[in-house]
């Protein structure tokens, strides 16, 4: 799953249905993997916002970490 998180940061194009059948294929349901999919996207889509307004990091993330690019 963790990889498959990176993916559709990195190359949400590349992302198909062989990635859903690998995924079930380690154990994950089609709710598991829907669910995975929402929080995935929405964060992806948050740190796009933020990234595109300026917004600076949390003070809470040391050394003002930011998202994976």
């Amino acid at each position: 799953m963790c990889e498959y998180a990176e993916k559709m940061t990195r190359a949400p194009s590349e992302c198909g249905a062989g990635d859903v059948a690998a995924l079930r294929a380690a154990g994950f349901d089609d709710r598991a993997i829907h669910d995975a999919v929402q929080v995935i996207a929405y964060f992806n889509y948050i740190n796009r916002v933020a990234d595109a307004l300026g917004t600076d990091p949390e003070d809470f993330f040391p050394g003002g970490a930011k998202a994976i690019p």
